[in-house]
């Protein structure tokens, strides 16, 4: 097969490791540069151009779409599906994911344990918001932020206040969501490939002052057995949000697991090193199977 990696950088250790994982299985792997490519949008035949040439067609594309270039990047997905390229995530899946407020109003239309959060856009209604979450400590996230960059705990309903009127007078778009205690800093990612869950670790907060568990500010990764409830509440959140490949992070709490968020384009470094899992390779192995289907019934079609 003829496998695309849309990424920006060939060096991130995500890229690198596809690549490899796809040349060790004997297909070609060539990395894309997402804001590169320019489209020709048109009924009759719609190409992608590439550094002054047309694209070659490739049989599968593995979308790693960062945060900054969402909407640029679905659309480069989105052209890829309309030349009959099979995406082992669509573009519809990486907008959903990428929209932390349209990902959890899905799932809670399905019934996915979640924290209480809220979403407004008046200044007027603040007080009840933060009365909404269960009031302080609670937690206050940029819609568009990334690897715990824009989440801030605030303690007390005056600090949750000035926040609140700091962010909504500025036009950026907030959620609220009450502070999970119980989770003491740790939440478990699950990597979800084709319906299964093909490797979990716990991640957790390097000191208490800190309680974000991202690997980017400082966490601290360790394998981590999951229990039947969170495995199967990993893979219907992925599915429900209509990802193949999903980072889905879950905190315990004590009302069952409850789940922050699903990833579409998730890290590979941490997971790999923390669990010993081949990840990358689990990921061609899928795409080998889904993308000969795919061409099948586009032939038949």
């Amino acid at each position: 097969m003829k496998i695309a990696i849309l990424s920006r950088r060939p060096d991130l250790y995500s890229t690198r490791r596809l690549v490899e994982a796809a040349i060790a299985r004997g297909h070609q792997a060539d990395t894309i540069d997402t804001m590169r490519c320019y489209m020709n949008i048109t009924s009759a035949r719609p190409t992608i151009h590439y550094k002054g040439c047309e694209l070659e067609l490739y049989d599968a594309v593995i979308p790693r779409i960062g945060a900054s270039v969402t909407f640029y990047g679905a659309a480069v997905v989105r052209q890829l599906e309309m030349m009959g390229v099979y995406c082992i995530n669509d573009s519809v899946a990486i907008t959903r994911a990428r929209d932390k407020l349209r990902c959890l109003q899905l799932l809670s239309k399905k019934g996915i344990g979640l924290p209480i959060t809220g979403f407004a856009h008046s200044l007027d209604e603040i007080k009840d918001l933060i009365k909404m979450v269960g009031g302080p400590p609670l937690v206050i996230k940029f819609l568009e932020g990334t690897q715990g960059i824009g989440v801030i705990l605030v303690e007390t309903t005056k600090a949750a206040r000035s926040v609140l009127e700091a962010f909504l007078g500025l036009k950026v778009n907030i959620m609220v969501q009450e502070y999970i205690k119980d989770a003491a800093g740790a939440d478990i990612r699950c990597f979800v490939v084709g319906g299964k869950v093909v490797a979990a670790m716990k991640r957790q907060a390097q000191t208490p002052e800190e309680f974000r568990s991202n690997l980017h500010r400082g966490g601290i990764a360790t394998m981590e057995e999951i229990t039947e409830e969170e495995r199967n509440m990993a893979i219907r959140a992925a599915h429900i949000i209509g990802l193949n490949v999903a980072g889905v992070d879950i905190v315990r709490s004590n009302r069952g697991p409850l789940i922050m968020e699903v990833n579409a384009s998730p890290g590979l470094e941490g997971i790999e090193r923390t669990t010993g899992v081949n990840v990358a390779d689990e990921i061609i192995q899928f795409l080998e199977t889904t993308a000969t289907s795919a061409e099948k019934e586009n032939k038949e079609g």
